[in-house]
């Protein structure tokens, strides 16, 4: 069983430098004190990291995150998804559900997504994803000049004003300031938040590699906004965001995106991926941005103006391991939505 430990795993990694966030050891660490168990598996050139949620009964469900996926037949692969099916049945997966590190424009036109011949596995597209599946790529090659003159004016303005009106960015270790930050932010905008406990563990594991900072803007000397910036390889991710309702006149989240963009591209970061709009086509985002403000709608207004990339990541697969247990799920999950 080509099980590794997570010593290996990161080992292993080096060699891919360019793993998505969700599918390096420190992610799978930071999810394992939250609920779930990671099991990584490397056979010949594939490898895979899968978390596992615990359910009542001794049931689980199984979960790639950004898996770096190949819909070509080959020994690897096929062996790779053999072993993949022996470890969720061991640990009684219901079903896995695998997100492909692909954009939607990439996967082949062909059955394979839904049936992939020769690897022994049947995949359906899932209906439901775990990732928001949209989202905004932004360029950060070429220099500061080029990178800013790719965005739209009224964005550029404000990074400059935030900085006029004496706004500054630091890095910044109160964990707990900023959860009460997001508290506050997910009351006015109504998206979740983790316990204190998560964004402390995820800092712990990934600051001291280098692979995230949380950063700070404030005006003489008062917290206005905050936001954690992580890395994996080339990619950089806007992982999570918060603000006051203070001072938002001097624009201190423009400017705190600025310098995270600099912060990944000091490390030698090639994009910076902004996490998430509504999963609408363009010209529907285009058309309605001023007018909607709900979930997403709030943020995209912001966000398109970083002069990025509208993508959409290719739709997640299950592999059904239990159909009538699935069914269960899905009926449980359509009802929430």
């Amino acid at each position: 069983m080509p099980i590794v430990s997570l010593a290996e795993w990161n080992q292993y990694l080096q060699n891919y430098s360019n793993a998505h966030l969700l599918q390096t050891g420190e992610w799978g660490e930071l999810k394992s004190a939250f609920g779930w168990e990671p099991v990584r598996l490397v056979s010949g050139n594939m490898r895979v990291q899968i978390l596992f949620r615990k359910l009542p009964l001794g049931f689980t469900i199984g979960y790639i995150p950004k898996l770096a996926i190949s819909f070509q037949q080959s020994v690897d692969n096929d062996r790779l998804w053999s072993e993949i099916d022996f470890v969720c049945t061991q640990n009684r997966a219901i079903f896995l559900k695998v997100e492909p590190d692909l954009w939607d424009d990439q996967k082949p036109d062909t059955p394979a997504l839904s049936e992939a011949e020769g690897w022994h596995v049947t995949l359906r597209t899932s209906p439901h994803n775990i990732q928001p599946p949209r989202t905004i790529i932004i360029d950060i090659t070429g220099s500061e000049e080029e990178i800013l003159a790719r965005m739209k004016q009224k964005t550029r303005y404000n990074i400059r004003l935030a900085e006029k009106k004496g706004v500054t960015v630091r890095a910044w270790d109160d964990v707990d300031s900023f959860h009460k930050m997001m508290l506050l932010t997910s009351a006015r905008d109504g998206f979740g938040v983790h316990s204190p406990a998560y964004y402390r563990r995820a800092y712990a594991l990934l600051r001291p590699k280098q692979m995230g900072e949380l950063l700070l803007a404030e005006f003489e000397g008062k917290p206005l906004a905050a936001l954690f910036v992580a890395r994996a390889g080339t990619r950089a991710y806007y992982l999570y965001g918060a603000s006051t309702d203070e001072e938002r006149n001097r624009m201190p989240t423009y400017l705190l995106q600025w310098e995270a963009m600099k912060w990944a591209k000091a490390r030698g970061c090639a994009e910076y991926d902004l996490w998430g709009v509504p999963d609408e086509d363009e010209a529907t985002l285009e058309a309605n941005f001023e007018t909607r403000h709900n979930g997403l709608w709030g943020v995209y207004r912001f966000k398109r103006g970083f002069g990025g990339q509208l993508k959409r990541a290719a739709q997640a697969m299950d592999r059904v391991y239990n159909p009538l247990l699935y069914w269960a799920y899905l009926r449980f999950v359509g009802n929430r939505e």
